[in-house]
């Protein structure tokens, strides 16, 4: 595994007051700033660099899902406001957001509030999963209704139990499905499936979140040099050429995405953990896969250029593609250098830890502005992203080093809350 240098680390950061206190307090700044989406009529705006909502973007169901989880852990955690944020959120996915001939969710809504997206996703569902998931926990008003609606849709639409893992998406009536397969969405089914298993104690999803890791990680990836596959056609073979004419896409861009591998990492922890808890039995390739996820992703990822930061996309050479650096990546870098600490003690994972949150503080964090910013541009390829759409992936980047593997997140946050 490359390393951060010769520098001798003991101890950990998170176990000291005063990291933890700093932790909060940008934690604190983060929700301050995504505030503003709240002021949007319906759901949650996409914010722009100075957190005012974009007039020109309607509402987006995966920002409004994220965002009213996010406030479900902010309600969790204690903070005044945060409560009234999350029925803002449900009000949205129960209300204009909810297709209530055919069943669902639209993808997007028009400025007005009209549906505009009108395909079903499984990405987005994934979201909805988790915000209803996380609201639960928080014991928000209708928020169990919506959660057994959106797991019946899960269960009904995307779940193929021949094929262990998630469809990709359908048009809006449910009669044609899409050709395709994503690693990216089955991923964020994973992590609304081990929040689901936490909030509920199903365990159903645990097995459910198991069978998609260990086909798209135990099997494609480990037999692809640890490089994960991101694109698949409707039989689950691989597809390295997908989208080589928009290698910038936000959600499905060409070759892979070293901010994935980072982000399975911890997730595959949190399944251990999880499967462990309720005594299941737990394959021993889910600590192996999280490190070597880990180690190629600093190794090939981590400043291929000569410049900080990990790159968006690389090609199956491992050259960067797309080498703008992205703030979500070096959250999820954050979130799985924790994870592996905690789970190994290895001082290794606590030096990434810190070197990641000096590149955090040194170049992403707006002290200026707010939030972080979303995207460090190199060289001349078109930007990714505008603004600074939602706080989801490094809110969670403050709150997952402060907690305990399993129960993830909103089950954690819950059980605190209920024993103190």
């Amino acid at each position: 595994m490359t390393t951060t240098g010769s520098t001798e680390v003991s101890g950990t950061w998170v176990r000291l007051a005063s990291h933890r206190a700093w932790l909060d307090a940008e934690g604190e700044r983060l929700l301050n700033f995504a505030e503003g989406a709240g002021a949007a009529p319906t759901g949650f705006g996409w914010l722009d660099d100075h957190g005012r909502p974009d007039p020109d973007q309607g509402p987006h169901l995966w920002i409004t899902a994220r965002m009213t989880h996010v406030f479900a852990l902010a309600a969790l955690r204690g903070r005044p406001g945060a409560g009234p944020l999350v029925d803002h959120g449900l009000a949205a996915l129960t209300g204009p957001f909810r297709d209530v001939e055919h069943g669902g969710w639209y993808s997007a809504l028009t400025p007005a509030g009209e549906p505009e997206g009108t395909g079903k996703a499984a990405y987005d569902h994934a979201f909805v999963v988790l915000a209803a998931a996380s609201a639960t926990a928080a014991g928000r008003p209708g928020a169990a209704e919506l959660l057994a609606e959106a797991l019946a849709v899960v269960e009904q639409h995307f779940w193929r139990p021949d094929e262990g893992r998630c469809a990709e998406s359908w048009d809006r009536d449910w009669t044609t499905p899409e050709p395709y397969r994503g690693a990216n969405s089955n991923m964020h089914m994973t992590e609304a499936f081990l929040t689901v298993a936490a909030v509920t104690g199903d365990t159903r999803w645990l097995e459910r979140a198991l069978s998609i890791a260990e086909r798209l990680i135990h099997r494609a990836t480990r037999e692809n040099g640890w490089r994960l596959p991101e694109h698949f056609d409707a039989e689950w073979r691989a597809l390295p050429d997908y989208n080589a004419e928009r290698k910038n896409d936000k959600f499905r861009p060409y070759g892979s995405t070293p901010g994935h591998w980072l982000e399975w990492s911890r997730l595959l922890l949190h399944l251990e953990a999880a499967l462990q808890d309720a005594g299941r039995q737990v394959p021993d390739w889910l600590l192996e896969a999280a490190r070597s996820l880990f180690a190629a992703a600093v190794e090939v990822g981590w400043a291929p250029d000569g410049q900080p930061g990990f790159v968006y996309t690389l090609d199956w050479e491992d050259r960067p593609v797309v080498a703008s650096r992205l703030h979500w990546v070096l959250t999820e870098a954050i979130g799985a250098a924790a994870a592996l600490h905690r789970r190994t003690g290895e001082a290794e994972y606590e030096r990434w830890y810190r070197t990641f949150w000096d590149e955090a503080v040194a170049r992403y964090t707006d002290r200026y502005r707010g939030s972080w910013v979303h995207e460090l541009p190199v060289g001349d390829t078109p930007p990714v992203w505008s603004g600074k759409p939602d706080v989801y992936h490094a809110y969670q980047a403050v709150l997952l080093p402060q907690l305990p593997l399993a129960p993830v997140l909103a089950g954690s946050l819950r059980a605190a809350l209920e024993r103190d």
